[in-house]
């Protein structure tokens, strides 16, 4: 459904790195950077993230991202850790969105709620 998402951070060296360390088990790299801020992307996707900087308080979101399997969940969710982000929520099935959503949550740097889910069931 999406294009691209933009969002700001207050400490853009700490995001980017943050971003880069625990989305790297799904792929997701830089595919541009400039002044604003950096576009990361999937290879062969069109969706971007794009996280830039600002001066003013940042708002909190919450981030979802499509893993192909659980492995990546999980993957995701110790990375992510190493990277400084804080647990939300350990990898493991949500049965109150669907039977196999599999899921993690980790907040980053500036309180984003980032989620890593895969829908498919078991391998």
């Amino acid at each position: 459904m999406f294009d691209h998402v933009v969002f700001g951070v207050s400490d853009y060296a700490a995001s980017k790195a943050f971003f880069l360390e625990a989305l790297e088990p799904l792929g997701v790299a830089i595919v541009s950077e400039g002044p604003l801020g950096v576009e990361l992307c999937r290879p062969g996707s069109n969706a971007s993230l794009c996280i830039r900087r600002i001066e003013e308080k940042t708002t909190h979101l919450h981030l979802a991202f499509t893993a192909e399997n659980r492995k990546q969940v999980e993957d995701f969710y110790r990375a992510a850790l190493e990277a400084g982000g804080k647990d939300n929520g350990a990898p493991g099935l949500r049965p109150q969105y669907h039977a196999n959503y599999y899921a993690a949550f980790v907040l980053g740097p500036d309180g984003h709620n980032i989620e890593v889910v895969c829908h498919e069931p078991e391998a």
